[in-house]
This record gives structure tokens, C-alpha cells and sequence, in this order.
């Protein structure tokens, strides 16, 4: 039985100086999970280049780094945890020693986080009766110090001949006068805290203590050297001076990791690394964030928008504006999720451009492997190396994507856009296929929509409801089938050329509840006497019966209403006779409405159909003698005793006979001698 985490009385924090060769510090406190360790350098967090082992363990256990942290750095090792109730349990439920064990190991760890957090905190001495804690209102305190009264109580104290005095006004109505101190306050730089930007110093430290102190953080000019991920955490805003502000790596990491929600990323240059900026919710959602005005140079992938494996920190509605993401090795922006959390879903892209530059790019200029509902790119421009697998890729777990004002160029035949199969409803408006591949290639199976995009067929509409429609010119998507047996219909074509040249055909409709408002048209267009049967997959067919087509160019027009299908049109079209010279016996198989046969070489024997048989019901045909010779021409019944119970007998030349069958037997309505 494993037992749960002993909870000692330690202090969950630790602290190291770095030596510059030391890459595995232990912590001597138990962790829950790897997440509940904090790791910092000089108070900046670490989130990545390092590995955590021992989660779980009641001695603790080590973190280990990719690369020792520079000398006289301070290493510290702290577990934060959030505060939550994992478990509930239930009136009159079983009551596990697991349970209420891992309940009670929380709320101890959780006290010792809280002793830990005021242990560094002012406070009255033990043997001092408190007083008065509150400060001064900020309207008494602002541009002053704290002090105390002769009672020790609080007090704003003023800095007059302390500092510099006050000297700096606005330009405008209504300016008031500020310190200089007070002034530089309101802009912190990089610079700040001990970035160089001489494109040889590693300032790596400096930007994570930067954005540890401050949320709004500038760039000046300069090249500044990071070999560690620069994290942009909830409501930070990260921003250089343009193209001049470049911070640049040659090592394998994300460069700039947006973690949080409504942060901003702006007017920067940056080079190199696994991932140029990589969105992805950290310790919560990464939603609203923007990246304006900047570039991305030489990452294996540009721009990565991962909707990780916690459905609780979704990667939604994120802003991208004049994006450049310039020689990209990989992908250069991609859509997905590494784990089971939710797909990137309703982020905008709007004039962005992918440029290869000529590098090597072996994935595709975008590529949305995984992502729903509305992620946008409008006014964008992907231009790639001809070793890319599209300029524009929609994967398998694509869904609702929405391209407007596309324009894609490569070279050796790369697909403008590609579908893969499984993407769906993928919409595509005004698309500039550049490349000399298919400006839509689709393995999708049709699920897109193209307004004035694809080639040769600019538009493609889906499942569409008009209520007016006037139309130049219809073309209608037919289907030639050329068969013998059984041919099961489906719904992806309206009208159906059939031949039975090879033998006797059965042509199955789509059952009528799954084509609620389908119209089909089935015609027979070759000569043979092959009977065509038209029939209903799991119903009883049009008209709640089988319909035969015999004739050349007949036809039948079938709509259904959910429930079966009606004949809406039909024809027994011009000259629907046969012709037939011979001995023996002939059978009338019902496709025509009129046989003239000839005798002429012997008796022949003209066989009705039982007058039960389908095709027989309600139907009348005309049969008549052609030839001069003696020759009778014998009217019977298949398995009965023939018209009006008798086989009847035609002998000379013009003799006829119509008979019809009211599904028991076969009647004469007329005879001609």
C-alpha cells in the first residue's frame, strides 16, 4: 500500500548560490506535483530548462538544470501552491484513510506557505500591544514617506529637501507638477535592471527580473542575448522600440512564452529559438493577448498556439497584427494541442505575412493541425520555399477556419491550400493562388466553401437556403453509371445517366429518410432491352412501389419528403415500342408499352409475366402480329392460363391484342383481327 506524503515541520523554502558549475540543488520539503515548485534566479521565476524530480516523495527530492545557472546567482527553490478542496465527501458515502490523509497533507502544507509568507513581514514586537495598521489615505501619503508619530503610529512624512524638488510639468491644461522620480517611475527598462544589448552579454536575467517587478516593460535599441525563455505572464506588456529592439537566441528554447491572459507583445525583432512566441495558459487561461508589430526570424516554428492538456487553460480569442514570422525551418504559424486540453479556438490573425526568405521550410507556411470555431486570417500572405507541404495547411482537427484576402505563393507544384481529410467546414473568401500547385487541394471530401478561390471553379456552396434565385445558366453535377446488378445511390449527385447495356440493373435510392427534400432523376440512355429497376434502400421505393425503365431515354424524377419518395415527372418517351423477328418464346418483360413481333420463322410464343408479378400491376401492352406467313403468334402467361384465361392465339398479318392486369389476371381490353 502506498503510503501518503508525511508532512514535516520545514520551511517549504530553500535558497542556493550559484557557483556556475552546480546543475542539481535539492529541496528538502515534499511537493504534491512538479507544478507546486517554484524555481527563481535573483526573484525572476524560471518555467523552463530545468527538470523536477522527486513530486510526491516526504523528504523532498532535486531540481535538476539543462545548464548550471551562472555564478553568484540565488537559486530558490519554493513550493506555492493554490489553495483548493480537492475532495468532497459524500453523507453516508464510504470515508477513505487516502482521502482524508491527502485532505489534511494540503491544509498543512497550505499553513506552512502562509507561516512562510509572513516570516519576512514587519510586524509588532511580542512584547508591544498593537496599534494603530492602517496607512494614511492616498491622497495624505502620495509624494511622501512613511514615518511614525511620537506614539509610533504611521505617519506621512514630507520628502521636502530630501530629493530633488519638483520639476517636471506636462505640456496642457490641467498638467500638474511632478518629481523627477516620480516621473521615471512610470517607465521601467530592461535597462533598468542590468541588460546590456550589445549582442554578446547574456541579459537573460535581467528580462525575467524585469517583468518579475513590473508589468509594463520597455526595450530600447540594442541586440540583448537570452538563453532562457522569457515568460510574459496575465496583463504584462512587453514592448521595444521596433525592428531595433531585437532579443535573439541560438539555443533550442521558446523565445518569448505569453502564459497568461491580456498581455501584450509589441514593436519587437526577435531571432532564433524552437518556437519565435509561443501562447499556451501556464497557471490559467491564454486568452485576449496581443502580438502587434513584430517579428520573427529563423525559428524552427514562428508562431505556436498550443491549447496544452488542461481543458481549464484554453488558448482562446488571442489578436495577431502585422506579423512578419521571416524564414521559418518548421511550421510558421501552427495551431494545435500536445495534450488532451482544448484546441486553440477563435484567435485572429490579421496582416500577417509567412515569408521562407529562401530557408528551408519542410511544414507549412500555417498550418491549423487542431483548432475550432473562427480562427481568422484575413489580409495574409504566405510565400514559401518550394520544399514546404503547403503554403496553407488545414489538418485533421480543423474546424471552421476562415481565410479572407489570402494570398499564397511557392513554386514545385506546393498546394496553395490544403485540406486534409477530417478538416471541416473550412471557408475560404477571395484566394490569390500564386504557387503553381492546386489552389485547393482537398482531401476534405467537399466540407469547404470557396467564394472566389479555387481553380478552375472559383465558388463551391454548400448546404445553402435562397429564397429568390434567378439563374443565367444551371449545370448540374451528374453521375454516368454504367453497370449491371445493383448500384446503391447517394446523395452527391442529383441526376443519373444510366446504361444496362451489360445486363439487367437495379438503381437503390437513398433511403427517403435520409434525403428529407433530395430530388434524383434516373434515365436509361442505352438501347439494350436490359430492364432498369429503380428500388429504395430499406422502403418500398417511388410511388411505394419498383418503377422499370425499358426504353431507351426513359426516365423517371423522384423528390422525397422524409418519409418516401414521389415520382414528381416520368415518360414513356417517343417510339417506346419493340421490335422483335423470331420462334419460340418471347418474353414480354413489361418495358414497353407495345410489342410488334414477326413470326415469320416458326411459332412464336409471347409470354406475359405472372399477372401478380410488380412490374405487371396496372400495366397494359399492345401485342401484334407484323409478319404475312401462317405462323400464329401465341399470347400466354408465365405459371397462369393467359388473358382472359385462355392463351390466345394472333394468325394473320395486323392482328392485335391489349391486354391489362389487374394483379390476379390478365384481361383483354381490346382485340383487332
Amino acid at each position: 500500500m502506498t503510503e501518503h506524503i508525511r508532512m514535516p515541520d520545514v520551511v517549504p523554502l530553500v535558497r542556493y548560490l550559484a557557483n556556475g558549475t552546480q546543475s542539481v540543488f535539492e529541496y528538502p520539503f515534499p511537493i504534491f506535483a512538479s507544478e507546486d515548485l517554484k524555481v527563481l534566479f535573483d526573484g525572476a521565476e524560471q518555467i523552463s530548462g530545468f527538470t523536477i524530480d522527486g513530486a510526491g516523495a516526504t523528504a523532498g527530492g532535486t531540481v535538476t538544470f539543462d545548464v548550471a545557472p551562472i555564478s553568484d546567482v540565488v537559486v530558490t527553490l519554493e513550493r506555492r501552491m493554490a489553495f483548493e478542496r480537492l475532495t468532497d465527501f459524500v453523507e453516508g458515502g464510504n470515508f477513505a484513510a487516502a482521502a482524508i490523509n491527502a485532505e489534511l497533507d494540503f491544509l498543512v502544507a497550505g499553513l506552512q506557505q502562509v507561516s512562510r509568507d509572513q516570516i519576512p513581514m514587519l510586524r509588532f514586537d511580542e512584547g508591544e500591544a498593537p496599534s494603530v495598521t492602517s496607512l494614511p489615505a492616498r491622497d495624505v501619503r502620495a509624494g511622501k514617506a512613511l514615518g511614525f508619530d511620537g506614539n509610533g503610529d504611521p505617519v506621512a512624512v514630507s520628502l521636502a529637501g530630501s530629493m530633488a524638488a519638483p520639476d517636471f510639468t506636462a505640456v496642457g491644461n490641467g498638467a500638474v507638477t511632478r518629481t523627477n522620480h516620480d516621473k521615471f517611475s512610470d517607465f521601467v527598462s530592461v535597462k533598468d535592471f542590468g541588460a546590456v544589448g550589445d549582442g554578446l552579454t547574456d541579459d537573460t536575467l535581467a528580462f525575467q527580473q524585469a517583468l518579475a517587478a513590473h508589468d509594463h516593460v520597455f526595450v530600447p535599441s540594442g541586440v540583448y542575448i537570452v538563453t532562457g525563455t522569457i515568460a510574459v505572464g496575465d496583463g504584462q506588456s512587453l514592448a521595444g522600440a521596433g525592428d531595433s529592439s531585437e532579443i535573439k537566441t541560438s539555443s533550442s528554447i521558446v523565445l518569448v512564452h505569453l502564459t497568461g491572459s491580456y498581455a501584450r507583445l509589441a514593436t519587437l525583432k526577435l531571432f532564433g529559438g524552437d518556437v519565435g512566441i509561443k501562447l499556451s495558459g501556464l497557471s490559467g487561461p491564454c486568452v485576449q493577448n496581443a502580438v502587434v508589430d513584430v517579428s520573427t526570424w529563423q525559428a524552427q516554428t514562428g508562431i505556436l498556439l498550443d491549447g496544452g492538456s488542461d481543458t481549464g487553460k484554453p488558448c482562446y480569442w488571442n489578436n495577431f497584427v502585422r506579423v512578419l514570422v521571416a524564414q521559418p525551418f518548421v511550421n510558421g504559424i501552427h495551431l494545435k494541442r500536445s495534450g488532451a486540453g482544448d484546441t486553440p479556438n477563435a484567435n485572429r490573425f490579421m496582416q500577417c505575412r509567412v515569408y521562407s526568405l529562401g530557408a528551408t521550410t519542410s511544414g507549412s507556411g500555417i498550418y491549423i493541425e487542431e483548432g475550432s470555431f473562427n480562427n481568422s486570417f484575413t489580409d495574409t500572405e504566405v510565400n514559401v520555399n518550394g520544399t514546404a507541404q503547403a503554403c496553407v495547411r488545414c489538418g485533421a482537427g480543423s474546424n471552421k477556419t476562415i481565410f479572407v484576402n489570402l494570398y499564397c505563393e511557392s513554386s514545385n507544384s506546393v498546394p496553395n491550400v490544403k485540406l486534409d481529410a477530417g478538416s471541416i467546414e473550412t471557408a475560404i473568401y477571395n484566394l490569390l493562388s500564386a504557387s503553381d500547385g492546386a489552389a485547393i487541394w482537398d482531401l476534405s471530401g467537399g466540407q469547404y466553401t470557396a467564394f472566389n478561390a479555387g481553380y478552375p471553379y472559383k465558388n463551391r456552396l454548400q448546404k445553402t437556403t435562397c429564397t429568390d434565385l434567378t439563374s443565367t445558366l444551371q449545370r448540374y453535377d451528374t453521375e454516368y453509371i454504367d453497370a449491371s446488378g445493383t448500384v446503391t445511390l447517394d446523395l452527391s449527385h442529383s441526376i443519373h445517366l444510366v446504361s444496362s447495356y451489360g445486363g439487367a440493373l437495379t438503381v437503390q435510392l437513398p433511403n427517403a429518410a435520409d434525403a428529407a427534400a433530395a430530388m434524383m432523376m434516373v434515365k436509361k440512355i442505352d438501347t439494350s432491352k436490359n430492364i432498369i429497376t429503380v428500388t429504395e434502400s430499406g422502403g418500398t421505393g417511388p410511388d411505394d412501389r419498383s418503377y422499370y425503365l425499358g426504353g431507351e431515354n426513359d426516365f423517371v424524377m423522384m423528390m422525397s419528403n422524409g418519409a418516401e419518395w414521389f415520382v414528381i415527372s416520368t415518360n414513356r418517351s417517343a417510339g417506346n415500342t419493340r421490335y422483335y423477328d423470331g420462334s419460340g418464346t418471347y418474353d414480354i418483360d413489361m418495358a414497353v408499352d407495345v410489342y410488334l413481333l414477326s413470326s415469320y420463322g416458326g411459332v412464336l410464343t409471347a409470354r406475359l409475366p405472372p399477372a401478380n408479378a410488380p412490374e405487371a400491376i396496372g400495366r397494359m401492352v399492345t401485342i401484334k402480329k407484323t409478319d404475312v406467313s401462317a405462323n400464329p403468334v401465341m399470347v400466354s402467361e408465365l405459371g397462369g392460363s393467359g388473358p382472359d384465361q385462355y392463351t390466345q392465339s394472333l394468325t394473320s398479318q395486323f392482328q392485335s391484342i391489349t391486354v391489362v392486369s389487374d394483379g390476379g389476371h390478365w384481361y383483354i381490353v381490346s382485340r383487332f383481327s
